[in-house]
């Protein structure tokens, strides 16, 4: 009876704001970390500031309905285990940083290498001992939302192809795709 109570005194639409604040703060809470594991300041800058804006306006709300409203408190806490989520995906989304791919083949390396080459990527290739023989290694340095793209290519021409990849701290210079030149709008605002 006193469960029926909890949920019967609960402001629902005030429950739905504090779910969505939470999750919008958490969630910028993620992305601000990994801009910061990054070296993105201006990023983590702007973030942290709309995180703890977003936080101290439901935290200054909340605490005081809470004893009045208990269920509050569980949606306070679903929405923080949502935002994680959310988070997690948005960055896995628009994938900030770089990757070190290693990829080790045993058959059409160089054409892998000489594909990844023509598409604008710098590849490295190191002449290694595996333990079926001899086998490649192909060292490529690529934007982390590249990284599916050049996997594609790579298992199309060999689909053994064993692959790592590891987390680029700082890089002095990636080579980019080929582009096509910019047109339309774009090319208004573009500086040479």
């Amino acid at each position: 009876m006193e469960i029926l109570n909890v949920f019967q005194n609960t402001d629902w639409l005030y429950g739905f704001f504090v779910f969505a604040a939470r999750v919008a703060d958490v969630s910028l809470g993620t992305l601000r970390t990994i801009a910061i594991v990054h070296g993105r300041t201006a990023l983590a800058f702007g973030l942290g500031f709309f995180e703890s804006a977003i936080w101290l306006a439901v935290v200054s709300t909340i605490v005081q309905a809470v004893a009045e409203q208990p269920a509050l408190g569980v949606i306070y806490a679903l929405g923080f285990a949502t935002g994680n989520l959310v988070g997690i995906k948005v960055e896995k989304r628009i994938a900030m940083g770089h990757l070190i791919l290693r990829i080790i083949s045993r058959k059409n390396s160089y054409q892998i290498a000489d594909k990844l080459r023509n598409q604008g990527y710098a590849v490295t290739t190191f002449v290694g001992e595996g333990k079926s023989g001899q086998v490649i290694e192909l060292y490529v340095v690529c934007r982390r939302r590249e990284l599916k793209k050049i996997l594609q290519m790579t298992l199309a021409l060999d689909p053994e192809a064993f692959y790592v990849t590891e987390q680029a701290g700082s890089v002095s210079n990636v080579y980019r795709p080929i582009m096509q030149p910019v047109t339309g709008w774009r090319a208004v605002f573009k500086k040479k």
